[in-house]
């Protein structure tokens, strides 16, 4: 193993990951903010799960986000 590219390769995956989830979640909450769901003041609990099942990781990771 590579551990330079495996490195890089994680980097990578990790960025795309964070930005499409951040655009997901700002879809998502202004989404529901128009629709009257959310207020704009809440925060919200948050949690994402990273599994990879070829070396046996599932892992939750949990979060709060402010909207204000």
């Amino acid at each position: 193993m590579n551990e330079d590219t495996f490195n890089m390769e994680i980097r990578k995956y990790l960025k795309i990951v964070g930005v499409t989830s951040q655009r997901e979640i700002e879809h998502a909450v202004l989404k529901a903010v128009e629709a009257g769901k959310l207020n704009g003041s809440e925060t919200l609990e948050i949690k994402m799960t990273l599994e990879a099942p070829a070396v046996g990781i599932s892992h939750c990771i949990k979060g709060k986000i402010a909207l204000e």
